[in-house]
């Protein structure tokens, strides 16, 4: 008999991720089992509306100890929802949706948008997300691949 897990990928407590969607080629995230909802650190954030749908404009630092990286990003609001934060006060958040790359594949998630730069990581993955996708080894960071750096090309002086 087949067990529950045998068609899920293994990943570590923490995963370099693409959010291609937003313009964002590389966030380290932490996957937590505990947390049903996804969050993203975003600041400057501000709604507009667009065709009578509402929209936000937010900006992202995807590295961690960099705030010199920004990358601006925009996503319509798909829902407006009530977490509770990790100190255990509830606060109304925008939740978007976006698609997600790790390991090699994409699926769509939907991420709500808070600020976390006083967290270690920039993104949490929640259990919602990795449903019926990832089972996580907590003893184990990276296993679904490693941040790739893009080579910078130096130009021959002509």
């Amino acid at each position: 008999m087949p067990s529950e897990t045998s068609d899920k990928r293994t990943a570590g407590w923490r995963e370099w991720v693409a959010l291609p969607d937003l313009g964002v080629d590389a966030i380290k995230v932490k996957l937590d089992t505990g947390a049903r909802t996804s969050a993203l650190h975003a600041f400057d954030v501000e709604t507009f509306r667009r065709r009578g749908n509402e929209h936000v404009r937010f900006s992202v630092h995807p590295l961690q100890r960099d705030d010199a990286t920004r990358v601006a990003c925009e996503a319509r609001v798909v829902d407006r929802r009530w977490v509770t934060n990790p100190g255990g006060r509830r606060e109304q958040r925008l939740i978007i949706e976006t698609a997600l790359v790790l390991g090699g594949e994409s699926w769509p998630i939907e991420l709500c948008l808070t600020d976390r730069d006083e967290m270690g990581m920039r993104m949490l993955l929640g259990r919602t997300a990795m449903r019926d996708r990832l089972t996580v080894d907590p003893a184990r960071s990276f296993v679904l691949g490693k941040r790739r750096r893009k080579k910078r090309v130096l130009k021959a002086a002509e």
